[in-house]
């Protein structure tokens, strides 16, 4: 197969590029378009020679595209107007601008890219903008195939009903960043920890799937250059969010996603680990009852609950161990670009399975 020349869509940290060297597909990224300004800092740090164009993609003319003379399009639009926790805004949310203008363009292009692969959130399949994206594949005369997939699946292997059904398939993934996401059980009997008995079931069936890796192969070692205790948990933060956090332990098998949030809001932007094996999480949660905040803050310190670090939630979403951050950017920098990001693991299987 010749070399395919790949246009890079909201290229952000180089999570597709990454995807695609991961692939082994013979490609070449001939331009990345992203306008965050630390994102594009991050991308240049480790892809120094790849062009860069830091500027809106509707700041793109027709001709603009054109001259790059692409074989195939990669693109991550914003999630925000599709996801399950914000607005929903769809189609009516100038984030979504950007995409629209894509379709706008592409059945103008002088030549059709040969394959398109687009990665969203759950919640995109059901928007508006999937229905305008569908409807101008079809009249570009494109087959497509639309797939829901966890980062978990794949190293269970991919599902046979993933298999390409043509040549030149554009694919739309709905996937992102780390593993299962926490929702609370409709039945109200509370065990501990505002947790009832068919959520602590649902997390032990997650960490007992023998086939997922824990998350200690993930986890930065004791003794590197990280300070551990920078990523402890506050004792505000402790003493007022400790009912709402999923904490997994080093032998877990799951965590919740991490978002762009993560290490500035505690409920629902991803897991804390408890880096104190030897203390049991249940018997904790339950002897709180009635103590002084003192305490309970006592009580809760044992378990020393941290933040993931950036290096272990990169580590979570497939980046290599070569991928580095600037010396400049800051550690919540870090999380906002991660939280933003996708699982490359799972984008290398879908361009594997796009070209095949």
């Amino acid at each position: 197969m010749e070399q395919l020349r790949v246009l890079e869509l909201y290229s952000g940290i180089g999570g597709m590029h990454y995807a695609l060297t991961e692939s082994s597909v013979p490609a070449e990224v001939v331009a990345a378009v992203d306008v965050n300004t630390t994102a594009n800092e991050i991308y240049k740090h480790n892809f120094p020679n790849t062009l860069l164009l830091p500027k809106t993609i509707e700041g793109m003319t027709l001709n603009d595209f054109n001259k790059l003379d692409f074989d195939m399009i990669l693109m991550s639009p914003p999630c925000q107007p599709f996801t399950r926790i914000g607005l929903q805004g769809d189609v009516s949310d100038p984030r979504t601008k950007s995409f629209l203008y894509i379709l706008e363009l592409l059945p103008r292009l002088n030549k059709l890219p040969r394959f398109i692969l687009l990665e969203n959130v759950k919640g995109f399949e059901t928007s508006s903008a999937r229905d305008a994206l569908i409807k101008t594949l079809k009249e570009c005369e494109y087959s497509f195939q639309e797939l829901m997939v966890s980062p978990t699946s794949i190293l269970e292997g991919f599902p046979k009903t993933s298999s390409s059904d043509a040549t030149g398939t554009p694919t739309i993934s709905n996937t992102h960043s780390a593993s299962l996401s926490s929702n609370m059980s409709d039945n109200k009997d509370i065990i501990y920890k505002l947790e009832t008995a068919q959520d602590l079931e649902r997390k032990r069936s997650q960490n007992s799937e023998e086939s997922i890796r824990r998350l200690q192969d993930f986890l930065e070692e004791e003794g590197q250059e990280t300070d551990m205790d920078h990523y402890l948990l506050p004792p505000k933060t402790l003493l007022r969010y400790a009912m709402l956090m999923d904490i997994v332990s080093p032998t877990c098998r799951r965590s919740v996603c991490f978002t762009k949030g993560y290490g500035h809001y505690v409920e629902g932007t991803g897991s804390v680990l408890q880096s104190c094996s030897d203390v049991e999480l249940e018997s904790v949660f339950k002897s709180l009852e009635g103590l002084s905040e003192e305490e309970k803050l006592k009580q809760l310190s044992r378990l020393k609950l941290r933040y993931f670090t950036p290096r272990e939630i990169a580590n979570l979403m497939g980046f290599p161990p070569h991928f580095t951050f600037p010396p400049n950017i800051s550690i919540k920098q870090q999380y906002r670009v991660l939280g933003n990001s996708l699982n490359v693991h799972v984008v290398a299987k879908l361009i594997s399975l796009l070209v095949s």
